[in-house]
């Protein structure tokens, strides 16, 4: 079977994004402005709009098309892992692969990622959706895994998983080591820590932690009221 052709206009829109990316990891996002991404990718100012209506769209189409090349591999990955931590590395290992191309242009844009009312910031109320999908993937991990979660923990683990591996992401960007070295070492000494953590909160004396870890969640992945 031959792999169908892009549209015209699905092509203008590539390379417009493309365009975008490149100028996000040159100049930066806030510098960057839709006359200078429509000039990069030789299109009249109003072809750009017409397929992306701002800046922050242009980042939302990245996101999206970088989560949804992952909907039908994460899966892949994880079959016939049944131990917690593989499931969750597998996760993980294809996030940073996914990504890797782009590193740089992560970096750009998670400058913006600490101020919750940002829509680009991982824990805004734009991202949600996608926020979303990526919590699926570890919400599946949880599920085929060996590791008996704790009934009021199990609501929130794929969460807190979530959030892990944005720390990890976070690491990996600023990571200055050969090949992100680092990145991996670390991922390779926490992730067992925090699977036998998970363990370990089985024990009755273990309530109270389970109890301040899941506020902690809340505080942060709820959005803040606006002023």
């Amino acid at each position: 079977m031959t792999q169908s052709t892009p549209s015209k206009a699905e092509a203008t829109r590539d390379r417009i994004l493309q365009a975008a990316l490149k100028l996000f990891q040159e100049k930066g996002f806030d510098a960057t402005t839709m006359r200078d991404i429509a000039q990069a990718a030789g299109k009249s100012l109003g072809s750009t709009y017409y397929h992306f209506d701002s800046k922050e769209a242009l980042v939302m189409a990245f996101y999206e098309e970088s989560q949804d090349a992952l909907q039908d591999r994460i899966p892949e990955a994880m079959a016939g892992h049944k131990d917690l931590a593989s499931r969750v590395r597998a996760v993980i290992q294809l996030r940073f692969e996914q990504f890797g191309p782009n590193r740089s242009v992560l970096g750009a844009l998670f400058r913006n990622a600490v101020d919750p009312q940002h829509p680009l910031s991982p824990f805004s109320a734009h991202t949600k959706a996608i926020r979303d999908k990526a919590i699926t993937h570890f919400e599946e991990a949880v599920r085929g895994g060996d590791v008996k979660v704790p009934k009021d923990l199990q609501p929130h683990l794929p969460r807190l998983l979530w959030m892990y591996q944005m720390g990890l992401i976070l690491f990996w960007i600023y990571d200055r080591s050969k090949g992100q070295a680092r990145t991996w070492s670390l991922l390779d000494k926490s992730l067992p820590l925090l699977v036998s953590a998970l363990k370990l909160s089985k024990m009755p004396l273990m309530g109270p932690v389970r109890a301040a870890a899941i506020d902690l969640m809340s505080t942060v992945l709820e959005p803040e009221p606006a002023l």
